[in-house]
């Protein structure tokens, strides 16, 4: 039995869409036949492929709550409804904390956290008022639930952006469904110069039970299954998608360390 998921006539919005993860959200709605809503602080440089009937571009600045409240109500009035929304836009440089000015921890806890409220807040009267309700998909991190030194206030504000999901199931429930998407290491367009050069960067790899890490389009899955009537009784959840995770640092300096290793390095050694 073959299961399709079909998004053809629903509008889905996706916060910072236009590079990285967000592309990839992106292009998974369309491949599922949505009308897509993107928003950014500025227009990519060149437009999607998908063509200006598929896709739409908006300069938003999504810490603002009034420019928020005013793309969605433009959204509202061009498409007729909006049926799923991706809160992606987020990000953190690297840093340590203390070299950090309140500005600037303002700034990211805004973009992180803050900007999803808003949009959360700015469609939920929208969905209600349709017969279908709505969907809303949360981009988080691993950083929320485990250290993040270098991103301390990225992966606080990941962690509250996560507990709003929660709370806001409940709140919404049964009219709108709320989940997270909980995304470990992906191979963005800046990844290398990000981990390093190529060796670095499969050492980073190898950290992950998988062996390598999630790209874009394995994120845009993740929503999409989310975001659909397949999850029709999922709310309130943090889908993690990082590839098993991290290897307990520990166990390299233990005498399980060997058998331990990977398997496929495992059945390597076998032959």
């Amino acid at each position: 039995m073959s299961i399709v998921i079909d998004f053809k006539e629903r509008v889905v919005l996706v916060t910072g869409g236009a590079r990285g993860v967000g592309a990839g959200i992106v292009q998974a709605f369309l491949d599922a036949g949505a009308v897509v809503e993107i928003c950014g602080r500025s227009f990519p440089e060149k437009e999607h492929p998908a063509g200006s009937d598929s896709v739409h571009f908006s300069v938003v600045d999504v810490r603002k709550a009034e420019q928020v409240q005013a793309w969605v109500a433009d959204i509202e009035q061009r498409r007729g409804r909006i049926d799923v929304v991706v809160n992606n836009a987020g990000g953190s440089p690297f840093g340590r904390f203390e070299e950090g000015s309140a500005r600037y921890h303002q700034a990211i806890t805004e973009l992180n956290f803050l900007s999803a409220a808003h949009v959360a807040n700015a469609v939920q009267p929208i969905m209600l008022r349709q017969p279908d309700k709505g969907s809303i998909v949360n981009i988080t991190s691993i950083s929320a639930r485990r250290p993040s030194p270098g991103t301390a206030v990225y992966g606080a504000a990941k962690a509250a952006l996560e507990s709003l999901t929660a709370s806001l199931a409940v709140e919404w429930a049964p009219h709108i469904r709320v989940n997270a998407v909980s995304c470990g290491l992906v191979a963005t367009e800046g990844a290398v110069d990000h981990y390093g050069d190529e060796e670095s960067y499969a050492n980073v790899a190898a950290t992950i039970p998988r062996g390598q890490l999630a790209t874009p389009s394995d994120i845009g899955a993740a929503c999409v299954m989310l975001a659909s009537d397949l999850s029709a009784h999922i709310t309130g959840a943090v889908l993690d998608v990082d590839g098993g995770g991290e290897w307990p640092a520990f166990l390299a300096h233990t005498p399980n360390a060997e058998v331990l290793k990977p398997l496929e390095l495992a059945v390597e050694g076998a032959h």
